[in-house]
């Protein structure tokens, strides 16, 4: 329990010291003790007992037992109190509020995890969907709000198939759903209920941070709220990005971000299909962070390619990993960190580039990551010659491995360089 979270003063009943230990099993008995506060002593060999002051009508004490209704000021968060995670915290608040109502289905029904963008929470899709949960209305979701830490609540529903990845969020309490997170010094602002955010992505943003873009112009085709085009400005150096988003809410919110990190003037929004993008010969790198596919995007990517020059693009794809056959028995040697052969306490194979190690080319780098690389780059080099009518070479530069998307599929991104085969 945060200090700020104690009230002035909390309800209690006193008696003589005597009875304490009867009032107190009194109290325990109906639910009615309240164990977020330590009893208090008080004057002339008295004790107050806090009580949760919704539930004293409820009270039928023995006559041999007298008390009387007082008030603990200043009242001290009880070690139990002190000690609760968020989690818990959140059960207890809930089972007051519910009273005798709690069951194992409204057990299932709280959540144990949450996101928070400053003071608003954003609850998974399955929190709190019973029935009774519905009759308590704004109760619930105050409720939630003060145990948490927070103002605003909201809950998210399930991705939008419009192909903008607009979320399902509704706003359960407060008044608007712009909320700002902190991520590797960057302040992005964004609205929840329009726009999502993608905490999964993290490595490559910081990959992205540390690539060498002094000087250089960058296309990113598909910017949403700035994943990518604020580590290139902020961190990498680049001179301008040129940013490309479709969808009205996240131009938005790109457009906030990048004056809230005072880099507006280096970056320039283009808002609509990036596959109409009329830009040509402008960029040294381009930034094709859409998955499942960006596919869609590769015409456009080489056609903004500096054409006497190439540069690099860095494309995203999800590529399907069947489970690798079981190897013959051989003596255990210890696993090389990084390799796909290092487990983690739990088991599960661990990513190669998510407890910091890179993803080589060679021996730690999947037969299907390397097939797929060869395969985009061949076939981005067809796209460059057939655009500008000479010959251009591709050159695989680093597959980086971001996350498990899916059960055997990985979402990958390729560092490909491209540049013009010059006239002998």
């Amino acid at each position: 329990m945060e200090a700020t979270d104690v009230p002035m003063a909390v309800p209690a009943l006193a008696t003589e010291r005597r009875f304490a230990q009867r009032l107190r099993e009194c109290l325990e008995e109906e639910q009615l003790l309240d164990g977020r506060y330590q009893l208090q002593q008080g004057p002339g060999r008295r004790v107050a007992l806090p009580v949760l002051e919704e539930k004293l009508s409820q009270l039928r004490l023995p006559p041999e037992v007298p008390c009387e209704r007082v008030w603990i000021q200043g009242p001290v968060p009880s070690r139990a109190a002190r000690r609760r995670t968020p989690a818990q915290k959140l059960r207890d608040e809930l089972r007051r509020l519910l009273g005798g109502t709690w069951s194992e289905e409204l057990e299932r029904d709280v959540p144990h995890a949450w996101q928070r963008h400053g003071d608003l929470v954003l609850l998974s899709e399955d929190s709190f969907q019973a029935a009774p949960w519905e009759r308590l209305g704004s109760a619930l979701w105050e409720t939630v709000a003060a145990a948490l830490g927070a103002r605003r609540v909201a809950r998210r529903g399930r991705v939008m198939p419009d192909g903008m990845r607009t979320p399902s969020v509704t706003l359960l309490l407060g008044q608007d759903g712009w909320v700002e997170h902190v991520d590797n010094g960057i302040r992005y602002t964004f609205d929840v209920t329009k726009c999502m955010f993608s905490p999964g992505n993290i490595t490559e943003k910081l990959r992205v941070a540390s690539l060498p873009c002094s000087g250089e112009v960058l296309v990113d085709l598909f910017a949403g709220i700035g994943y990518f085009t604020l580590p290139f400005l902020v961190h990498a150096g680049a001179a301008f990005v040129h940013a490309c988003e479709w969808n009205s809410h996240a131009v938005e919110a790109l457009h906030r971000t990048l004056v809230l990190n005072g880099v507006q003037d280096r970056c320039h929004i283009h808002s609509g299909d990036s596959r109409q993008l009329e830009l040509r010969d402008v960029a040294d790198r381009v930034n094709l962070g859409l998955i499942p596919s960006s596919e869609g995007g590769w015409p456009v990517a080489c056609r903004v390619l500096k054409k006497d020059t190439g540069g690099v693009l860095h494309i995203h794809h999800n590529v399907e990993t069947p489970p690798a056959p079981a190897p013959p028995q051989a003596p255990a040697l210890p696993a090389e960190r990084g390799s796909p052969e290092a487990t983690g306490s739990g088991g599960e194979a661990q990513h190669p580039t998510e407890d910091g190690g890179k993803e080589m080319l060679g021996a730690r780098l999947r037969p299907e990551w390397q097939r797929w690389a060869e395969v985009t780059a061949t076939r981005i080099q067809g796209l460059l010659a057939e655009l500008h009518g000479r010959p251009w070479c591709t050159s695989i530069l680093h597959i980086e491995a971001v996350k498990s998307y899916a059960p055997h599929v990985h979402h990958l991104v390729l560092d490909l360089e491209c540049r013009p085969v010059l006239p002998v």
